[in-house]
């Protein structure tokens, strides 16, 4: 999946704290803009609904399990100033997740559950976002696995390698007034 597919998709997605809700066409505001590449992350910003959206993202290093196909594979953060929502930990998986089934995120020393909704998974709340975004910032790798609706179990490594630059450069883009 390109950037800019991505993002359509991203643009669906009006995620409010840490529930998906569903929106509809929302894209308004031009391409992403991207706003830095740091090691095996990027930052990028765009207008929705005339509001300005931040988010990061990167793909696995590592993807592993016995599947067949799988599309592109994501893990993002996501501030939403102009709705109070900020730090939004989702996984797009690249498949549709078993129904009623969680996904482990690890990083370092620390682990935290995801619940699933089609081909993605969020934190329970926003504490639990917070935690992760911590995490990711301090940490150096992080392992997501997950079970797919046909039962394949997946293991997906990343670095964290710029990641916190490329948060701080998310964050500085969503507090900047324009």
């Amino acid at each position: 999946m390109t950037v800019k597919r991505y993002f359509l998709l991203l643009c669906g997605l009006a995620v409010l704290g840490a529930a998906p809700v569903f929106a509809g066409p929302a894209y308004a505001g031009g391409e992403p803009k991207l706003l830095a590449t740091e090691g095996k992350w990027s930052a990028y910003s765009f207008i929705e609904n005339k509001k300005k959206v931040c988010y990061i993202l990167s793909q696995p290093e590592k993807a592993e399990g016995k599947y067949g196909s799988r599309s592109e594979i994501y893990a993002l953060i996501t501030n939403r100033p102009a709705d109070g929502s900020k730090n939004v930990f989702s996984y797009i998986a690249g498949y549709p997740y078993k129904p009623g089934s969680d996904v482990t995120v690890k990083i370092d020393g620390s682990s935290f559950t995801l619940f699933t909704q089609d081909d993605t998974a969020w934190a329970p709340d926003a504490a639990t976002d917070t935690k992760i975004a911590e995490a990711m910032s301090r940490g150096t790798t992080m392992v997501v696995t997950g079970v797919s609706a046909r039962g394949t179990e997946t293991l997906d490594t990343y670095s964290l390698e710029g990641s916190s630059a490329a948060h701080r450069a998310m964050t500085a883009e969503c507090e900047a007034k324009n």
